[in-house]
C-alpha cells in the first residue's frame, strides 16, 4: 500500500489514456506498412520525451503527466519510415522542453510540444523530412511489411507533392493508407475511427474539427476553382498528407487549443483551416497544418481573452436591462 500523502510517480489522466488508445490503430497499421522499425521509433522517442520531462519535473518540484506519452506517440507517427534514429531523439527532447516544460509543464504551455518538435526538426533536417528520398511505397499483402524492418522499394513522393505535380494518385489508396506517408499519416480510415472515438467520449471537440475541415474545404476549393496555380484539389487535399492526421489529433489538444466556449473553439478551427489553405497554395511548405496550428496555437490566449471579455459584457448588460 502507497503511504497517505506520496504522489504517483506518473500522474495519470483518462484524457490522455483515451488518446493513447485511439493511436494503437495508426501504429500497428504503420508497422504492417512500413515495417518493425515503426516500433523502434516509438520506443526511444517515449524514453527520450519521458526523461526530457522528468528532468524538469524535478526541478519545477511535479509529476511527470501521461500527456507526455500522446505527445511522444504524435510526433513519432507523424515522421517519415527513412527518418534516422538520431533526429526524431533532437525532436522529441525539442519538443518537451521548449514547447512545453519551458512554460513551465502540462497545462501552461502554448504550443502544441509534438508539433514544435516537428517543426524544429522539418525545418531544420529538410532533406530527411521533406525530400523524395524520404518517402517509400508501403508494403501490400497479406504480412505487408511485418517481416521487414522497412520496405526496401524505390523512394517516392508523398501522394501531396505527387498531385501538385500532376501524378495521379487513386483516392482508395489515400483513404485505406496505401500511399508512402509518415508512420501514422497514410490511413484516412484509421485516423476518421479515431476521430469517432475521441468525439464519442467526449475526449476531443467536434466542433474544432469540422470547422478546420469546412473552412479548409471551402477556401481550398475557391482557389481550386478559380485555377490558382499551386491550388490542391480539395478532396486530395484532405485525404494526402498529414491534414486529417492533425486535425483530429493535434489541433483538439486541450491545452494549447481554444477552449473557452464553443464559439471560440469555431473560430480557432476556422483559423487553422484558413491558413492551412494559404500556406498550402501559396508557400513551399505543403504539409501546412503544422505551421498552421502552431500559428493558431499562439493566437488561442488572445483568443479566449476576447470571448471572456465579450461574455462578461454580455452578462453585464442583462444585468443592467432586467
Amino acid at each position: 500500500m502507497r503511504p497517505v500523502g506520496k504522489k504517483p510517480f506518473i500522474m495519470k489522466q483518462k484524457i490522455m489514456t483515451r488518446m493513447l488508445t485511439t493511436l494503437v490503430l495508426p501504429a500497428l497499421a504503420s508497422v504492417y506498412f512500413f515495417g518493425w522499425k515503426t516500433l523502434v521509433v516509438l520506443a526511444i522517442v517515449n524514453v527520450a520525451g519521458f526523461l526530457s520531462e522528468y528532468v524538469f519535473a524535478r526541478v519545477y518540484r511535479t509529476q511527470v503527466t501521461t500527456a507526455v506519452f500522446v505527445t511522444n506517440c504524435l510526433f513519432a507517427l507523424s515522421l517519415p519510415p527513412t527518418i534516422p534514429l538520431w533526429i526524431p531523439v533532437v525532436g522529441i527532447v525539442f519538443g518537451v522542453v521548449f514547447g512545453k516544460m519551458a512554460f513551465g509543464g502540462f497545462g501552461r504551455n502554448v504550443f502544441n510540444p509534438a508539433l514544435t518538435g516537428r517543426a524544429f526538426i522539418y525545418v531544420s533536417f529538410g532533406a530527411q523530412m521533406t525530400a523524395a528520398r524520404a518517402w517509400v511505397a508501403p508494403a501490400g499483402g497479406a504480412v505487408g511489411a511485418l517481416g521487414v524492418w522497412r520496405p526496401d522499394t524505390i523512394s517516392r513522393a508523398t501522394p501531396l507533392v505527387r498531385s501538385a505535380a500532376g501524378e495521379g494518385v487513386r483516392s482508395l489508396d489515400l483513404f485505406l493508407g496505401n500511399v508512402p506517408g509518415a508512420f501514422g499519416e497514410t490511413s484516412a480510415l484509421l485516423i476518421l475511427i479515431a476521430a469517432v472515438y475521441l468525439v464519442s467520449t467526449k475526449t476531443a471537440s467536434w466542433r474544432i474539427m469540422v470547422s478546420v475541415l469546412l473552412s479548409y474545404v471551402a477556401l481550398q476549393t475557391a482557389f481550386w476553382a478559380a485555377g490558382v496555380v499551386g491550388a490542391y484539389d480539395p478532396l486530395r487535399g484532405i485525404l494526402a498528407g498529414s491534414f486529417l492526421y492533425g486535425t483530429v489529433f493535434m489541433a483538439t489538444d486541450p491545452v494549447s487549443a481554444s477552449q473557452t466556449t464553443d464559439r471560440g473553439r469555431i473560430f480557432y478551427g476556422i483559423l487553422i483551416g484558413v491558413l492551412t489553405a494559404l500556406i498550402r497554395t501559396f508557400s513551399v511548405w505543403p504539409e501546412a497544418i503544422t505551421f498552421s496550428i502552431l500559428l493558431a496555437n499562439m493566437f488561442a490566449p488572445l483568443l479566449n481573452l476576447l470571448i471572456r471579455e465579450r461574455m462578461s459584457k454580455q452578462a453585464q448588460a442583462r444585468k443592467a436591462s432586467s
